[in-house]
């Protein structure tokens, strides 16, 4: 008899999760009952799949307000109903025009205005009033009489127990942002609004069996919608025959078709265990109906292909050999001798993952060919769920409570380390109560990073739509809804890494005219000079190998080839090296002939290549299959639980209690099962499927080998597309290493972005913050059309800029083409525009001198200044930051003689580039620095948990470093014992 029940998916607004939700009802006998989120239906799918099997069948709705100003709930009759009334919302979320007073939807729908927003107009068949207990007393109104037939029981349900009203109060508060006691009762539900049981329902309705039998009524009139759980949705994207079957046997006969020509493109000759391979995988990509999804990527990267933008398809797809022929990815699965398992198996009930890389530049043409290919109506964006978290949350309470802005700093910051505001006071009390309360609560939808649904059937049928600002439709569920309903997820990324490439391609091109075929992978590898790179860690600029914590694992590990950088791509991740493992495999690849003595017979069986160490995410489903004796149902479970992706904890639990069972009944030692299942739960969250990796290890190697023979240009590369590891900075620094000319921008020879000529680069205007790019554009159109400026005067008659726009292009360098000093320049500027309102561009067909009858001054100059300006103006001096120290007479060694001072103490000078914070397993904080010395070689210093308490890092800088020499695998770190920034020069000294 409920008519409108919330859950927490109205947000800021409800309190019930969708599992707590059917409990209650189950527990009361209530079998049916109406799920109308406010302006959401992210709760619907779920709610639905969990009341499978629960006797209880929810029906469908949507509670349909302005700025929750209730109009009208409207409840679908059947499946057609729900999509009507999803895409009115879709519509009120696209255009944000408010709802009408009547509902225009008539299809399938029951429509109940609420009693107190109900006006005099007829009421068609499907139309009803809502009453709840506090209307009653006005039914006896002859005005409300005459409605009595078409009114129904509206009593809301937003709590499942009394305490949580508070709860509620707090989250309207954070939605209005606005402290509690200014929050209005019409801003807030009813403390009544809670599910009651038959025989208090029909207490308060006993009078009234006309409401109690329409609303019955209703109920019954409405259908469950079946949503058909996991069974795929994707469209047939070769033939739309009418017949199903046609359609796949049509759509299994092109992937055929496409697979062995692309088979024919990648081998030449297709041998028996390629031939076997492929066959295997379609086999199962057939049984697994994942032909749809295999064929959608191949038309998504065909078409990237012909618009010749580069990609990188990884992901655990990357382990399939049908992939590969498709050109989806360019790993070799055969040669890598990747795990078909963890690709795919008849027990894996939800599709391989392929994430397909693009350019930045190019994403977004990707995703507008996919909406054009398969229509508005099929495709939408993939949605997440925003919720609190510790930090924000302490925040928000704090903030709603009217705390200090100082004091709410405080208690984020203490709840960041795990400690709870002041527990013996009743206000802190109760704020570390709700912040409990709190945790995982959604918030709001977001839009996953690149995730992209498309439907056979309009995607209305299962979800409304929202629309950013400026976007496509995103769906109003997450991927694992998505993948509960049986529609697949293309992933469509973006990385810098790919746009640094495509474009170093193109600036080598016109710099050197030299056309470079990119995908060489092979030859890359054998490069002897990418070989030395790759060892000694000369990869700054270079995807996902050029961290200080890669840079060191490489060097450490003396990385020669591919194999082990694919290794390292998967070591790198948090999880293996807080095993231990990260270690373990370092010391067995330099033992490689005493590694087998020091790994389990079983282990080593399964992962030779590694040395018998769990590395990659298929490792953790062959040693539970074979070594503990899971099935791949089981063992595909632990991966997921191991990646953060599982469902049910029950389930998890379930295959870890199988786990240590089946060991012992193997005979496995318990001391060496508690150790086996320790290495796999050290991945949780961070491992790579094996030919994740080694698609980003491909990628790694066209960066290397742009590096490594055009350094130059890949620096420019890279600068323009930002998104390196580093600050843009230390990009310019290593251009100047490898043998560039660095100028600041420049008006007669600098665009936007940053351009090189020859082994000179000057940087663009994008790197001068405060310069309004609308200036920026007329005054390079202003040169595009009417060539170069002649000095200062002609540009200000030419350009309209004001007064502080030109001292900001005197101060980086933009008019030293004239030979004139900044100090002349700026003096000049002054006089010529002398605090007169902007003028006009001088529109005359003859170029125009103003008078310049005045004196200027003999100036005192200093180089230092310029290095001022430019970090100010810049973010950093184009020279070499050490110049800009106060004290020029402090020396130390150089970063190249560190290996020379091993097991001894040393002080050594460095700019600070990037630090990095840790914990030890203790739960003591310690640091990492890496710093450029002035020869722009590198540092790493580590500051332990004692050093770290007294000394830390104040911002980028010059620092003096005190510290003693260590190795560890051929690496070498400074432990430091004292640090200490050290002065800028002021030009007042």
């Amino acid at each position: 008899m409920y008519l409108n029940c919330h859950t927490w998916f109205s947000f800021l607004y409800g309190t019930i999760t969708p599992q707590n939700l059917l409990n209650k009802a189950k527990s009361i006998g209530l079998e049916r009952f109406v799920l109308a989120d406010i302006n959401n239906t992210s709760g619907c799918l779920q709610t639905m799949r969990l009341a499978q099997n629960t006797g209880v069948s929810p029906i469908l709705g949507i509670d349909f307000r302005n700025n929750h100003e209730q109009k009208f709930i409207g409840i679908a009759k059947n499946h057609h109903g729900f999509e009507q009334l999803n895409r009115l919302l879709s519509y009120h979320l696209k255009t944000e025009k408010p709802f009408e007073d009547v509902c225009p939807v008539t299809d399938d729908v029951f429509v109940i205005y609420p009693f107190q927003q109900h006006q005099e107009f007829d009421l068609k068949a499907h139309e009803f009033i809502g009453v709840n207990h506090k209307n009653l007393h006005d039914l006896q109104s002859p005005k409300w009489k005459k409605w009595l037939h078409k009114m129904v029981i509206l009593h809301p349900v937003s709590f499942l127990q009394p305490q949580d009203f508070h709860l509620h109060h707090l989250l309207r508060a954070i939605d209005k942002n606005t402290i509690l006691s200014k929050l209005e009762a019409k801003d807030l539900a009813f403390a009544d609004e809670m599910l009651l049981d038959e025989t208090a329902f029909y207490d308060l309705y006993q009078h009234h069996p006309t409401l109690l039998k329409n609303t019955s009524a209703l109920l019954n009139n409405c259908e469950p919608i079946n949503f058909e759980f996991k069974q795929h949705k994707n469209k047939s994207v070769i033939d739309l025959h009418p017949d199903k079957e046609t359609a796949q046997q049509n759509d299994y006969e092109m992937l055929v078709k496409l697979t062995y020509n692309g088979a024919i493109e990648r081998y030449q000759t297709i041998s028996q265990k390629v031939k076997d391979r492929i066959e295997k995988e379609l086999t199962l990509i057939r049984s697994q109906d994942f032909v749809p999804y295999f064929l959608i990527n191949h038309k998504i990267i065909s078409f990237a292909r012909k618009r010749g933008f580069y990609y990188i398809g990884r992901g655990s797809g990357a382990n399939s050999v049908v992939a590969y022929c498709l050109r989806i990815t360019d790993v070799d699965p055969i040669e890598l001798d990747l795990y078909f398992e963890r690709f795919i198996n008849l027990y894996r009930k939800n599709p391989p993952d392929f994430d397909i890389d693009f350019s930045w530049q190019d994403r977004d043409e990707i995703i507008q060919y996919i909406f054009d290919t398969y229509g508005l109506e099929h495709v939408c964006l993939q949605a997440t769920y925003t919720t609190f978290q510790t930090n924000s949350t302490y925040r928000e309470l704090g903030k709603i409570y009217g705390l200090p802005t100082e004091e709410i700093e405080v208690l984020a910051q203490r709840a960041k380390k795990g400690i709870k505001a002041y527990a013996d006071e009743k206000l802190y009390q109760e704020i570390n109560f709700f912040a409990e309360k709190l945790a995982n609560f959604p918030k709001n939808l977001s839009i996953h990073a690149g995730g992209i649904l498309i439907s056979d059937q309009p995607i209305f049928k299962y979800t409304a739509t929202f629309h950013p600002p400026k976007g496509f439709p995103i769906c109003q569920f997450d991927m694992h809804e998505a993948e509960d309903l049986g529609l697949y997820k293309f992933d469509i990324l973006s990385q810098r890494g790919l746009g640094h490439i495509k474009d170093t391609l193109a600036i080598v091109k016109q710099n050197q005219g030299v056309e470079i075929d990119i995908h060489d992978i092979p030859k890359f590898m054998q490069d002897g000079k990418i070989v030395k790179h790759l060892e000694k860690g000369n990869l700054i600029g270079c995807f996902y190998v050029e961290s200080p914590a890669m840079r060191m694992l490489l060097a450490k590990l003396e990385c020669r080839d591919y194999l082990t950088l694919v290794a390292a791509s998967s070591i790198i991740r948090p999880g293996v090296a807080q095993s231990g493992m990260m270690r373990e495999y370092i010391l067995r690849h330099h033992q490689a002939d005493k590694g087998k003595s020091l790994a389990h017979p079983i282990l080593w069986d399964l992962m030779e290549d590694t040395y018998g160490v769990m590395v990659y995410q298929e490792d953790v489903i062959k040693v539970a299959h074979i070594f503990a004796g899971l099935d791949l149902g089981e063992a595909d479970v632990l991966r997921r639980g191991m990646s953060g992706k599982f469902r049910s904890r029950a389930e998890f639990l379930k295959v870890e209690e199988s786990f240590f069972s089946n060991c012992r009944r193997v005979g496995h030692p318990d001391a060496l099962a508690k150790e086996v299942w320790r290495q796999i739960e050290s991945f949780a969250g961070y491992s790579f499927a094996k030919g994740h990796s080694a698609s980003f290890a491909v990628e790694s190697y066209q960066s290397m080998y742009l590096k490594a023979y055009f350094p130059l240009e890949f620096m420019v590369g890279v600068i323009n597309n930002f998104g390196g590891f580093y600050r843009t900075e230390i990009y310019v620094h290593e251009a100047r290493k490898n043998g560039a000319i660095i100028q600041a921008p420049c008006v007669n020879q600098s665009i936007y972005l940053t351009t090189i000529k020859g082994i000179t680069v000057c940087l663009g205007f994008i790197h001068v913050g405060s310069l309004e790019q609308k200036l920026v554009d007329t005054f390079l159109e202003e040169r595009t059309q009417n060539g170069d400026y002649e000095d200062l005067s002609d540009f200000v008659n030419r350009v309209a800029v004001g007064l502080e726009q030109l001292i900001i292009l005197i101060r980086i360098g933009a008019f030293r083409f004239t030979g004139k000093s900044k100090q002349k320049l700026l003096w000049e500027a002054h006089f010529l525009l002398n605090k007169q309102p902007k003028k006009l561009v001088n529109q005359s067909l003859f170029k125009h001198k103003p008078n310049q009858n005045f004196s200027i001054p003999q100036l005192h100059y200093d180089k230092r200044n310029d290095l001022l300006d430019e970090m100010e103006i810049l973010g950093f001096p184009l020279s070499s930051p050490f110049e800009l120290m106060a004290n020029q007479g402090i020396k130390g060694i150089k970063a190249a003689d560190i290996p020379l001072h091993l097991g001894k103490e040393i002080v050594i000078v460095g700019y600070l580039v990037t630090t990095k914070y840790a914990k030890t397993k203790h739960g003591q904080t310690m640091f990492f620095g890496t710093f450029l010395d002035q020869e722009r070689n590198w540092i790493d210093t580590v500051l332990f948990p004692d050093v770290a308490a007294r000394f830390s890092f104040k911002g980028y800088g010059c620092y003096l470093i005190k510290g003693k020499v260590t190795k560890e695998f051929n690496f070498y770190t400074v432990e430091v014992i004292s640090i200490e920034k050290l002065g800028w020069w002021n030009a007042g000294d």
